[in-house]
């Protein structure tokens, strides 16, 4: 058993300043995710996805963000999963990307919306005729028997179905993250990690501060 007090690894790239802070959430967004994707790292757009039920009990699971602009981050889901039902009593969400090998994090907070139709279509459509398959088949999060029940489930959909891609179904679309607080977290020597966040000022009509929170 490896020993977990002791397993560690410092941080050293160095301080994020206020003075190196672009000046949106979505700008700062912009450069790390940029930094993340020229590194290479696997997944960059993988993000975890934290929602609540009515009773405030917690879930999470990582998916892959399609999507991001001033509004909000845009992910997708079936509507009748977990975190369906759950953002259906309790829209809101926490999401981290959670960048190690750059020593960064992104954390958000914000309020969710379904994006709509004509957007849904939009991120149907390019998904691979296997991909909308699993979708459709999948009953997802639901109970299932054995493996072999949705590949039996995957295949009878492709025999039904002509070739080429499927007509998004109902049950399935994209959500919106609606930011109130943007994190930026930079890991720092000894621990003395450099935490930036945007907060939403709704009394300012809906202008945006910045905090430095201690680590």
């Amino acid at each position: 058993m490896p020993d977990l007090i002791r397993m560690r690894r410092d941080y050293d790239d160095g301080s994020f300043t206020e003075a190196g802070l672009a000046p949106t959430w979505v700008e700062q967004f912009d450069r790390w995710f940029a930094d993340a994707v020229a590194a290479e790292l696997p997944e960059p757009n993988a993000m975890v996805v934290a929602t609540a039920d009515a009773d405030g009990v917690p879930d999470a699971r990582i998916v892959l963000m399609k999507g991001y602009d001033a509004a909000g981050l845009v992910f997708v889901s079936n509507y009748a999963s977990a975190k369906g039902a759950e953002l259906a009593v309790n829209p809101h969400a926490a999401l981290v990307f959670p960048w190690h090998a750059l020593q960064r994090q992104v954390r958000i907070t914000g309020t969710v919306e379904r994006v709509g139709d004509a957007a849904s279509d939009a991120l149907w459509d390019p998904r691979p005729r296997g991909a909308q398959l699993a979708a459709a088949a999948s009953l997802q999060s639901t109970v299932v028997e054995s493996r072999d029940e949705l590949v039996q489930r995957f295949r009878e959909l492709d025999a039904q179905t002509p070739p080429g891609q499927l007509p998004r179904p109902a049950n399935w679309g994209g959500y919106r993250v609606v930011p109130d607080k943007v994190e930026f977290w930079q890991g720092g020597h000894d621990r003395l990690h450099d935490r930036l966040v945007f907060v939403r000022d709704d009394e300012e009509g809906g202008g945006w501060f910045v905090q430095r929170l201690a680590p």
